[in-house]
């Protein structure tokens, strides 16, 4: 999984003249296919830009050897900052389990990461492809969401999920995590901070406060469990 935004903060400040890389690849692509460099990382770091400062999170932009679309469930390719899932094309890229391909129309090959690509190429994973929120059509990030929760000083871990929607088909549901010594956000004043930096489409209609978020031996977030917890 990705490295939460304020471990990458802290440590790019703790050892300022080490270069860090992030990136990104599958055993199906015979590994790195997106990377995110030493110069991003510290452009990133010292912009006040909101949008430039969030390539922290992200995978990077695409190697030159490859291709990566964002393509909805029909695989039909969606336009920039729509999330959706990742495909990737490229020399490198094989798809092939004993003899039989995982490659589709193209030569393209399916990840099952759902994510989305912003005006500069840079990519941001947001998790499986089953994850994703689609809200009356329209596919949502689940890690858009929680990166912005996550600059609310009081927030310590945030969770975005869909949940049952009898106007929409799915909704947003969100858990959240107050940092230690913090008071509790009103649910209002999330609901505007998602508003203010986001679609109007991405504010939740739950919001849930919880001791801790339910996590693997790996450290993976188990978003099903969160779903249980947000349909209580």
């Amino acid at each position: 999984g990705k490295m939460p935004l304020e471990v990458i903060q802290k440590a790019l400040a703790l050892f300022p003249s080490t270069g860090f890389t992030n990136a990104y690849g599958l055993t199906e692509t015979s590994s790195t296919i997106a990377l995110l460099g030493p110069d991003d990382h510290r452009a990133a770091l010292a912009s006040d830009d909101p949008k430039v400062r969030a390539r922290l999170t992200s995978l990077g932009q695409a190697l030159p050897t490859v291709e990566i679309e964002i393509r909805d469930e029909d695989g039909k390719v969606l336009p920039t900052g729509e999330a959706g899932e990742i495909y990737v094309r490229g020399d490198q890229v094989s798809g092939e389990y004993k003899e039989k391909s995982a490659l589709v129309e193209g030569g393209w090959f399916p990840t099952r990461d759902a994510g989305f690509i912003d005006e500069d190429g840079y990519i941001f994973l947001s998790g499986r492809a089953d994850d994703v929120i689609v809200r009356g059509g329209e596919n949502m990030s689940p890690g858009e969401i929680e990166d912005v929760l996550l600059t609310h000083a009081a927030i310590a871990d945030a969770c975005a999920c869909a949940v049952p929607s009898v106007e929409w088909g799915e909704a947003v549901g969100i858990a959240v995590v107050v940092r230690e010594g913090h008071g509790a956000p009103g649910e209002d004043e999330l609901k505007e901070l998602i508003r203010g930096r986001l679609r109007s489409s991405r504010v939740p209609d739950k919001v849930a406060f919880v001791a801790e978020l339910p996590y693997n031996e790996m450290g993976k977030l188990l978003r099903r469990e969160v779903k249980k917890i947000l349909a209580d």
